[in-house]
């Protein structure tokens, strides 16, 4: 009964998920559904188990949200994130449209700029673009996808995504986590990639298929104001698409040198922060009882990533204070941003908390661990599965290192594993199945370009799905051979 009330439980919280229910909502109430099987006491489920769990993921986590958000407010309203699109397609041009698009998602979201915000910038901008080149329209979302949704997110070392962040307190690692890996892993996602797009454009000119009918910028503003797509995306990422027409935007765009300085800030103080200043800190009052008996390894990536963010926030305002109208303004819709998101994710690892404590989930824990393949290939599989199943790359690997990750690092212990190739291994495979159907950042991603999963979706699927799997299988491949580089 204890598995069948698993089931249950998750089969309600993806089928109410997918149609628009609040998470916050449908969380405690699939958890409590799972606990209920089991013959559990409900009440301390819910204010222990589910609440404790939340309460923690929000205290390691939300300054990062916070930071993330604030930040990606502020490059929008300084007319940051448009100048650098314009540059992107200026110099690469109409005739290499699909290029222009995905060189500007990856250079914003590996910078630290909210995949939101670079969605609703990059969409109006990107279909003229490919109404100009003559591009059809369906392939908008998967160019968009690629830039800001692969390798950016989670294999490209040092980015700032949440995603990347989350493995760090379980594994005791840094942003920079297998960077051979992870390059290698980006390159391979971004060719296949950018091949799949080239092939499909070539096909579609050679069809006689132009861009199609349609309106190029309403999309964007209709589906900032859609509930559905606000509870879909606000599991899925750390910005809530509802502040995104707050705010008080500049007159004008800065040079593109001011426009690209925050995003080079964080990628300059990440990895000062990761790799020179925090190694040489003394920072041995953390076993105090305090600071909760933590250390360094436990909490220094999150640091990285808050600095950076930090400074990133502080130069983008320094380099634009007499342009923006209203700071205040601008904050108040950053952080407003990352409330909803935060809290959403929070209640999917409560809900893998209370999933996790039940008597019957030994039977999932020992099956994921016998996976054939390896501690590597039963974590891609754990997270892979519960990223799929919550649409949520950052809560399914939530889930799946509050109730495994003790266990790997125990292995990791005993076979030498290292755990920067487990962090690595677990972010990009977070990334991959996460992008089915019900996906927030997918459902946005096309309300956005105008577009329907019937004309758009396979495309994700190849490059959004397919690419980074293949990228998966080879990290997995060369780390089980020659080990973490």
């Amino acid at each position: 009964m204890g598995f069948i009330g698993i089931l249950a439980g998750l089969g309600l919280l993806v089928a109410l998920a997918f149609r628009g229910w609040s998470v916050l909502l449908l969380a405690p109430l699939a958890a409590l559904v799972a606990a209920a099987f089991s013959g559990e006491p409900l009440l301390a489920h819910w204010t222990q188990t589910f609440m404790g769990s939340a309460a923690r993921f929000v205290a390691q986590f939300f300054p990062l949200f916070l930071l993330g958000a604030v930040f990606g407010k502020v490059m929008d309203d300084t007319g940051s994130v448009t100048r650098i699109a314009d540059y992107m397609t200026q110099k690469l041009g109409a005739g290499r449209a699909v290029l222009a698009v995905v060189l500007a998602g990856a250079f914003v979201t590996y910078g630290g700029v909210s995949l939101f915000v670079a969605f609703f910038v990059l969409a109006p901008m990107g279909l003229a673009l490919f109404r100009a080149a003559g591009v059809p329209r369906r392939l908008m979302p998967a160019a968009i996808a690629l830039g800001t949704s692969t390798f950016t997110m989670s294999a490209l070392p040092g980015t700032p995504s949440i995603q990347n962040a989350i493995p760090m307190p379980f594994f005791g690692t840094t942003p920079f986590a297998a960077p051979g890996l992870g390059i290698l892993a980006s390159a391979i996602m971004l060719g296949f990639g950018l091949w799949w797009l080239n092939l499909m454009e070539k096909k579609a000119r050679a069809a006689g298929e132009g861009f199609g009918p349609g309106e190029v910028a309403a999309p964007a503003e209709a589906a900032a104001d859609d509930p559905i797509v606000r509870e879909r995306a606000s599991t899925a990422r750390e910005f809530d698409p509802a502040e995104i027409k707050r705010g008080a935007h500049a007159p004008s765009e800065p040079s593109i040198g001011l426009a690209a300085l925050p995003l080079i800030v964080v990628v300059a103080v990440n990895l000062l922060m990761s790799l020179v200043i925090l190694p040489r800190m003394d920072v041995s009052y953390l076993a105090e009882p305090r600071w909760g008996g933590t250390s360094l390894s436990a909490v220094g990536g999150v640091w990285s990533v808050v600095v950076a963010l930090c400074a990133a926030i502080l130069t983008a305002l320094a380099v634009n204070a007499r342009r923006l109208p209203s700071l205040r303004t601008t904050l108040d819709a950053g952080a407003n941003a990352s409330v909803l998101p935060v809290f959403s994710v929070a209640s999917l690892v409560g809900f893998g908390a209370v999933v996790a404590a039940l008597p019957a989930f030994e039977a999932v824990r020992d099956w994921v661990l016998g996976i054939d393949g390896g501690p590597l290939v039963s974590l891609a599989v754990a997270t892979n599965i519960l990223a799929a199943l919550t649409g949520s790359a950052s809560g399914g690997l939530t889930i799946a290192l509050d109730a495994l990750g003790p266990t790997y690092m125990q292995i990791a212990a005993a076979t030498g594993l290292d755990p920067a190739l487990m962090h690595r291994v677990a972010v990009i495979g977070s990334g991959t199945l996460d992008s089915l159907p019900h996906n927030g950042a997918v459902v946005t991603l096309l309300a956005v370009c105008g577009t329907t999963h019937r004309e758009s979706y396979k495309d994700i699927v190849m490059v959004g799905i397919v690419g980074a799997l293949i990228g998966l299988v080879v990290v997995i491949a060369l780390g089980s051979l020659v080990g973490s580089f």
